[in-house]
C-alpha cells in the first residue's frame, strides 16, 4: 500500500495492480478525501511531478535518465504473487528498492529497479537487456526453466512502474475500443487439447500444442507533455504503453526482433537460450497535461451505467424499508403510545405487555458485548463495554481485545506459513510478525483498556425497569422464529452491495482496477440505513408478537448479511477464478473469512445499536406502572 503520487486526477500505481481489499480501499479513501478538500494542485511530500529534459545526468530543473521499476507478479490463477527476481528474469544487480511500508510487506508488494533504463526522447530499437541460458541437464537450471514454464501456465502477469505510473498493456477489443491493464502476462500456453487462451489467443502464429511462448521482448511507448519553466524548456511523462511481444532471436550480436515467437516445447529437453530484448520511443501529446495522466487508463473501464443501477436499485430497497419503517412510527406506533397512555385502558397489549422484560440482560451477554466492542471499536469503544451494566468490565477488556483480533492473527499465521512453504513474496518476515504483534499490544490494548476503564464509571439507566421472573413467552408461528426474520433480515443489505461486491472482488483476486469510489461511498450510506430500517421493522414485529429476546437477534438480522457475502464469494471462487491449486484455495477462503468476519461484526453492530435506540425511545415514552 502505497500514496506515492498524486495531484488532481493523478492516482497511486502501487494501488492498482493488486489493490489488496480493506487496506486498499481505506487509503484511496484518503487519498479522495484529500483530492476533494481543495480545488487548487498540491503535492505532498515526494510526490511532486518529475521534469525529464534533454541532458547529461541531472540538474536541479530536470533529470535525463527514465529508470524503469519493477513490482511482484501475479495471475488470476494463484493467490500467490511471486518477487521478479524469483523468476529468471534479467536482473538489476544494483538492485535500489524503493522503501516499502508496512501494508506493503503484508502484501507482497515488491518494487525494486530493473536493467531497463532509458533516456529522455531518446527512441532506441531492439536493444539487448540480457540472454539466459538454461541446460535441462543440470539441476538447477532445469528448476529455473520449469518454473518459467508454469509462470507462463498460470498466466502470471509482470507489473512495471515508470515514473509512478503503471506502464500499461492496451489492446483492441469488440467495437474499435481499447482495453488497457496494469499487467501484461510473462508468455502463454497452447495445452494439447489445442485450446488457445489468454494471450495465446490474440497471436495466430501461437498455435503449436504443448507449447510455451515468452514474451522475451516489449515495445515501450512513452508520452510527454513539454512547457517553459524557470528558463528551461522540460517535460513531465503522461503515460508508458507497452505491447509485449515473443522473437526468436538466433544470433545475439544482430538482433532484428522479428521474425518466429520464442518456443519453448513442453517436453523439452535440450539446451536453450533466451535473449531479452526492447525498444523505446517517446511521443509529444501536448493535450494531457501531468494532472490528468491516469485518464487515458479509467477511459477503457466505463462500468458507469452498472454502478447507476447498482445505486438504483439500492435506492428503490431503501426507499421501500423506509416507507414501511416510517408508516409504523407515524401511524401503527403513534396511535399504540396514544392507546397505550390512555388512563381508562386497564389492559396491556402488543408491545406494551413486555415492557419488564426487554431489557432483561441475554444469554452469553458477554460474548454480545465482545462482538460490538470490536464492531465499534475505533468510534464508541467507551459506550460498548458496559457488559450490561458494568458487571464483569476487566474480563470484557482483554476478551474484546484479544478474542476476535486472536482470531484474525492466528488466520494469517497459518496462512503466511503456506506462503513460506511456497516461496511467495507475501510471506511475511518474523521482524514483520513481531512489528504487527507490538502495534496489537502497544496500541490497540492499552487504547481498550483505556475504553473499557472509562466505560465502567458510566451508568446507563434503561427507560423501564425489568421484572426479577421473566414473562411466558407466547408460542410462535414459522415466520415469527429467529431464524426465519434472520435470514430475511440479510437479504435486503446484501441486495445493496452485491453489484459493488462484485468490482470489489474483481479488484482484490482479478488485479484490476476499482476506481468508482463516489459510487461505493453511496453504497456504504445505503447499507448503513438498510441495516438500521431491516433490524428495526423485524424488531418491531417481534415486540408485538411479545416476543423480547431482541438482543442478539438484532446483531445477528443485519450481521446475516455476511453469510450471503461469504456465499457469493464462494460463487465467485467457482465461476470467475481458474484456481486449482490447494495453497491459494487455502489463502483465498482463508483471506475471504477475514473480510465476513469484520462484515459480519461492522453489520451486526449497526443492527444492534439502531434496535437498542428504537426500543429505548419507544417505551420511555410509555406509561408504566
Amino acid at each position: 500500500m502505497s500514496i506515492r503520487c498524486f495531484c488532481m486526477g493523478t492516482y497511486p500505481w502501487s494501488l492498482w495492480p493488486t489493490l489488496p481489499g480493506l487496506r486498499g480501499l481505506l487509503v484511496l479513501g484518503l487519498i479522495l478525501g484529500l483530492q476533494t478538500a481543495s480545488s487548487n494542485a498540491f503535492y505532498l511530500p515526494g510526490l511532486a511531478p518529475v521534469n525529464f529534459c534533454e541532458v547529461n545526468g541531472e540538474t536541479n530543473y530536470c533529470q535525463s535518465s527514465v529508470e524503469l521499476y519493477v513490482n511482484r507478479l501475479d495471475s488470476v490463477e494463484s493467490v500467490l504473487p511471486y518477487e521478479y527476481n524469483t523468476f529468471d528474469f534479467c536482473h538489476d544487480f544494483k538492485k535500489q528498492s524503493p522503501s516499502e511500508n508496512l501494508g506493503q510487506v503484508l502484501f507482497g508488494e515488491r518494487i525494486t529497479s530493473s536493467p531497463y533504463e532509458f533516456s529522455f526522447n531518446k527512441s532506441e530499437t531492439c536493444v539487448k537487456v540480457c540472454m539466459k541460458s538454461y541446460d535441462t541437464a543440470k539441476e538447477d537450471q532445469k528448476k529455473k526453466l520449469d518454473f518459467l514454464k508454469k509462470g507462463i501456465q498460470l498466466n502470471y502477469q509482470h507489473h512495471w512502474i515508470i515514473d509512478n505510473m503503471p506502464v500499461v498493456w492496451c489492446r483492441d477489443i469488440n467495437g474499435g475500443n481499447k482495453y488497457c491493464t496494469t499487467g501484461f502476462p510473462v508468455g502463454c500456453f497452447v495445452p494439447q487439447s489445442g485450446e488457445s487462451s489468454d494471450a495465446c489467443f490474440m497471436h495466430p502464429e501461437f498455435n503449436k500444442t504443448n507449447t510455451y511462448y515468452i514474451f522475451n521482448h516489449v515495445d515501450i511507448t512513452i508520452t510527454y507533455h513539454s512547457e517553459n519553466e524557470v528558463d528551461w524548456y522540460v517535460s513531465k511523462l503522461v503515460s508508458a504503453r507497452l505491447e509485449p511481444k515473443s522473437y526468436k532471436h538466433v544470433d545475439e550480436n544482430h538482433l532484428t526482433c522479428n521474425g518466429t515467437p520464442m518456443e519453448i516445447p513442453g517436453d523439452y529437453t535440450d539446451k536453450l537460450n533466451i535473449i531479452y530484448t526492447y525498444s523505446v520511443k517517446f511521443e509529444e501529446n501536448k493535450q494531457i497535461r501531468w494532472g490528468s495522466r491516469w485518464d487515458y487508463i479509467l477511459e477503457s473501464m466505463s462500468h458507469t451505467s452498472i454502478q447507476w443501477f447498482s445505486i438504483l436499485n439500492s435506492f428503490v430497497i431503501v426507499l421501500f424499508l423506509t416507507g414501511m419503517v416510517a408508516m409504523i412510527i407515524l401511524r401503527t406506533l403513534h396511535k399504540d403510545i396514544i392507546r397505550y397512555n390512555q388512563e381508562d385502558i386497564q389492559k396491556d397489549y402488543g408491545w406494551k405487555l413486555v415492557h419488564a422484560d426487554v431489557f432483561r440482560p441475554p444469554r452469553l451477554g458477554m460474548l454480545l458485548s465482545i462482538l460490538l466492542g470490536q464492531g465499534t471499536q475505533v468510534l464508541i469503544m467507551t459506550f460498548i463495554t458496559l457488559s450490561f451494566r458494568g458487571l464483569k468490565w476487566k474480563t470484557n477488556f482483554l476478551l474484546t481485545a484479544l478474542l476476535c483480533p486472536g482470531v484474525v492473527f492466528v488466520d494469517i499465521f497459518i496462512m503466511n506459513l503456506i506462503l513460506w512453504i511456497e516461496g511467495s513474496s507475501s510471506a511475511i518476515s518474523f521482524g514483520t510478525l513481531v512489528g504487527i504483534l507490538a502495534l496489537w499490544f502497544g496500541i490497540s490494548v492499552p487504547l481498550t483498556f483505556l475504553g473499557a476503564y472509562v466505560g465502567s464509571f458510566q451508568k446507563f439507566d434503561y427507560p423501564v425497569g425489568t421484572n426479577q421472573i421473566p414473562r411466558h413467552i407466547p408460542h410462535q408461528d414459522f415466520i415469527r422464529r429467529p431464524l426465519f426474520s434472520i435470514i430475511i433480515g440479510g437479504v435486503l443489505p446484501f441486495g445493496c452491495i452485491f453489484i459493488q461486491l462484485f468490482f470489489i472482488l474483481n479488484s482484490i483476486w482479478s488485479h484490476q482496477m476499482y476506481i468508482m469510489f463516489g459510487f461505493l461511498f453511496l453504497v456504504f450510506i445505503i447499507l448503513l440505513i438498510t441495516c438500521s430500517e431491516a433490524t428495526i421493522l423485524l424488531c418491531y414485529f417481534h415486540l408485538c408478537s411479545e416476543d423480547y429476546h431482541w438482543w442478539w437477534r438484532a446483531f445477528l438480522t443485519s450481521s446475516f448479511t455476511a453469510v450471503y457475502f461469504f456465499a457469493y464469494a464462494v460463487y465467485y471462487f467457482f465461476a470467475k477464478l481458474k484456481i486449482t491449486d490447494i495453497a491459494s484455495i487455502i489463502l483465498y477462503f482463508g483471506y475471504t473469512m477475514i473480510m465476513v468476519l469484520i462484515f459480519f461484526l461492522f453489520t451486526g453492530t449497526v443492527g444492534f445499536f439502531s434496535c437498542f435506540i428504537f426500543i429505548s425511545k419507544i417505551y420511555s415514552v410509555v406509561k408504566v406502572d
